[in-house]
């Protein structure tokens, strides 16, 4: 019992890394650019900077979203099998 719900919260742990990883590349790159721009241009306005993040989290939580999604399903399903006593 103990190794199931060590597994499990080990398996959870890697999957809240790994779905949150593409909006956070996504900030991450944007907010690189942006702030590269702004330096570049000696503008520092904080609406240039937040709203393209936003943007971008958005745009990546768009295109990812069925794969998060689908990620997150399987994983539900697992832990409801294993609650059940069924196998995974």
């Amino acid at each position: 019992m103990t190794a199931t719900v060590l597994h499990l919260g080990r398996e959870a742990l890697l999957l809240a890394l790994l779905l949150s990883a593409p909006p956070l590349a996504a900030a991450l790159l944007v907010g690189l650019v942006t702030g590269l721009l702004q330096a570049a241009t000696q503008l520092q306005e904080h609406a240039l900077g937040a709203v393209p993040r936003i943007a971008a989290v958005i745009a990546a939580l768009v295109v990812t979203g069925p794969w998060i999604g689908a990620r997150l399903a399987r994983f539900a399903g697992e832990v409801l099998a294993l609650a059940a006593g069924g196998v995974p």
